[in-house]
């Protein structure tokens, strides 16, 4: 079997510095082309695949993004990530994936500890950059272990977190407008005649459950009446909306008009749970979320939802955090706008008694 070359050996070969194949091996400019096309030969001929670590000896960089999730199973993870590797992939990086199974049905205890100790395995991964989606920063209250493990991670590799921002930490935060989608749902839900309105779904303080709970009751308050006896909060998963719905049919004296869901898994069991009651939507109830997951226009019914724009979103979050890596100034940046999309859970609108 044919022994891959070294670099030392491709800088021998070539008569130049192995910092000078290492510059021809990023493709930093700083190389002369007869110098750049002497090691290009040499790489051609012996069939070089260079590693990462040789990629990163002059830049002192892998080219590698670590990506902590909290569970790959929940759609919204899932089309996040995959729109990270595209834009990662765009600028030559590739991604380490974290999962560390804080949420969901596989959820462990003590998700802090296991983060934190995620934290110390990316370090000795040495990528160059860390992007968190969900997990123990986005509680209303991080433990306080958990916020200084990540501030020290965060001292020695740029670290940017998709999410709501905490006061109390030095990363990069990048948002999404929670409340412009809980109103877009409930100014559609409202002009179909509905008034009753209830929340579904969501895990007690957790920002996104409470940041859309919040913008719940103020768009009801604002346009009609809020009901607190309507707000059924129970996770983020198929089987809490089936639950949360099944409690309402069972403890609510009159079923309201309307649901608004935290996301489309939430909307797809509360559907169960009405056609496992003799009800159906939106016939007797209408249904909107708050988040849209793929395959939401092929499920009976198709699912009125809102579009956060997860391929703007991992785009932007590689672009910024790449800057963080390379230290360059963060521009500031509105909030990405999500959009709702009409389908037919929400039906085309109710007949009420004047």
């Amino acid at each position: 079997m044919k022994k891959n070359i070294t670099i030392k050996e491709i800088a021998k070969k070539s008569n130049v510095s192995v910092s000078t194949v290492s510059r021809v091996l990023n493709n930093h400019p700083s190389v002369s082309p007869i110098k750049r096309a002497r090691v290009q030969e040499i790489i051609e001929k012996e069939g070089f695949q260079p590693s990462m670590l040789a990629r990163g000896m002059v830049s002192n960089k892998t080219r590698t993004i670590a990506v902590v999730v909290s569970d790959i199973t929940n759609p919204y993870f899932t089309s996040l990530v995959s729109e990270i590797e595209l834009a990662g992939g765009e600028q030559n990086y590739s991604l380490l994936l974290f999962n560390t199974m804080t949420a969901g049905r596989q959820k462990k205890a003590d998700s802090g500890f296991i983060e934190r100790d995620t934290f110390k395995t990316i370090l000795e991964k040495k990528v160059d950059g860390v992007i968190i989606l969900g997990g123990e920063i986005d509680r209303d209250q991080p433990q306080n272990e958990y916020l200084h493990a990540l501030e020290q991670l965060n001292e020695q590799v740029p670290v940017l977190i998709i999410g709501q921002k905490q006061e109390n930490c030095s990363c990069s935060f990048l948002e999404r407008d929670l409340e412009k989608g809980v109103f877009l749902s409930v100014q559609h839900l409202l002009a179909l005649g509905n008034r009753r309105i209830g929340f579904v779904g969501g895990e007690e303080n957790v920002k996104i459950t409470t940041q859309r709970v919040q913008a719940f009751e103020k768009a009801l308050s604002l346009y009609h009446n809020y009901e607190p006896s309507l707000i059924y909060l129970s996770d983020f998963y198929t089987e809490d909306g089936y639950q949360s719905m099944t409690s309402i049919i069972e403890q609510q004296e009159t079923l309201p008009d309307a649901i608004l869901a935290i996301n489309d898994r939430v909307a797809i069991g509360a559907f169960r749970a009405l056609a496992d009651h003799g009800l159906s939507c939106p016939k007797d109830i209408a249904i909107a979320s708050c988040d849209s997951f793929p395959d939401g226009d092929y499920q009976i019914p198709r699912i009125t939802t809102i579009n956060q724009h997860n391929q703007i979103l991992g785009k932007l979050a590689v672009t910024r955090l790449l800057k963080l890596i390379n230290d360059e100034p963060l521009e500031a940046i509105e909030l990405h706008s999500p959009d709702l999309i009409i389908r037919e859970s929400c039906g085309i609108g109710r007949k009420r008694a004047e």
